[in-house]
């Protein structure tokens, strides 16, 4: 079998206005709820950054703010032990390690249609023989729209939904992206690239860059990328006017057999960025097949193994270790701060579980 590499899709040329960028790029942002404990709270704060959340997408007591609407899967990861020589984390050696993981659709909107975004994301973690744990957020755009916490939250304020239309303000949108330029690479990818039809045949990237270091204790820059054996295929005319299809196809095709995606690390050459999550490495970098993901069941996240994890990016195995990316350390805050909120939520109010198509309450 030849070694896949880490896709660009073909282009899709789909005409979008400003307000429903605006709105992608609001929701892709909801999926990593970037802001760093370390900022002093008169500029910016994890409370700050969640309370904008919930006011732009509603209040929805013990889901997450962000990646509302979701489905657990699990499975695990069969290593071929390629990964090995870049990482000492037990992970990488040949065998097979248990993954609990996510598939969601961004956005602090549990109810929200499948259709409402063109991305997808999946959260895994991988539980080592050691005990020790690796868990990765992924989404199915390679960028992220901005490089800092403090762009982000200024794009939450650009993006609130107007209360007259419920859609965000154009003119505040194309403010905020006249004055961060970082933004056109994220945005042009969603203009050239159709949602896929399925979270079965979708890429899935690690965005930010993060260091795997060898048993020698050499570090080397890395992204990482799940890449599906399954073709990708683009969204349907007919799922197009469906409000809950992915849980569904997922669940479909489940019943036929296992999913499975190759785990492709790409490693940084002298000189790429580590620390800006708006920036692509150029092509031609090395890459390594490290192995593949097998996924064999799907569960509704209301009562499925998923609920109850955090999927903070930094929960990371000897072997791993955050870049000096601002946004890794801002995640983490974030990450914590909803998941708290949430858990909180669950256990003074038990009546709160709901089951919903393709939605969950984590």
């Amino acid at each position: 079998m030849t070694k896949p590499s880490v896709p660009n899709a073909g282009p899709i040329c789909v005409p979008c206005r400003l307000a429903a960028i605006g709105a992608v790029v609001l929701v892709m942002a909801g999926g990593f709820a970037y802001v760093a404990g370390w900022l002093t709270p008169q500029r910016l704060t994890p409370h700050r950054v969640i309370n904008a959340f919930e006011t732009d997408n509603g209040s929805h007591p013990g889901f997450r703010r962000n990646h509302a609407k979701g489905v657990c899967v699990s499975g695990y990861f069969d290593s071929n032990g390629n990964a090995a020589a870049l990482s000492s984390a037990s992970v990488f050696a040949p065998g097979q390690t248990p993954v609990i993981g996510r598939f969601a659709i961004p956005g602090g909107n549990p109810s929200a249609p499948d259709t409402s975004v063109p991305i997808r994301s999946l959260a895994l973690m991988f539980t080592q023989h050691d005990g020790e744990q690796w868990r990765t957020g992924m989404n199915s755009v390679p960028v992220f729209p901005v490089h800092t916490p403090e762009q982000f939250y200024q794009q939450l304020v650009a993006a609130k939904p107007d209360p007259a239309t419920g859609k965000p303000n154009p003119a505040a949108l194309k403010a905020f992206y006249a004055a961060n330029p970082e933004t056109q690479p994220f945005q042009a990818w969603v203009k050239g690239h159709a949602p896929s039809s399925s979270f079965a045949n979708g890429s899935y990237y690690s965005v930010n860059a993060f260091r795997f270091v060898d048993a020698n204790g050499e570090a080397r820059a890395v992204r990482w990328a799940m890449v599906p054996e399954t073709p990708f295929a683009p969204i349907t005319d007919a799922q197009k006017n469906e409000k809950n299809f992915l849980q569904a196809d997922l669940a479909q095709r489940l019943q036929d057999g296992p999913l499975r995606w190759h785990l492709i690390v790409t490693v940084a050459a002298p000189g790429d960025p580590v620390n800006d999550a708006t920036l692509q490495w150029p092509a031609g970098r090395q890459q390594v097949d490290a192995g593949m993901l097998v996924i064999e069941h799907e569960t509704s996240q209301d009562d499925g193994p998923c609920g109850d994890v955090n999927f903070d990016p930094t929960v990371l195995p000897t072997g791993i270790q955050p870049s000096d990316d601002p946004l890794l350390a801002a995640r983490s805050a974030a990450y914590s701060l909803s998941y708290n909120r949430r858990t909180r939520e669950e256990a003074l109010n038990p009546n709160l579980h709901h089951p919903q198509p393709n939605g969950g309450r984590s």
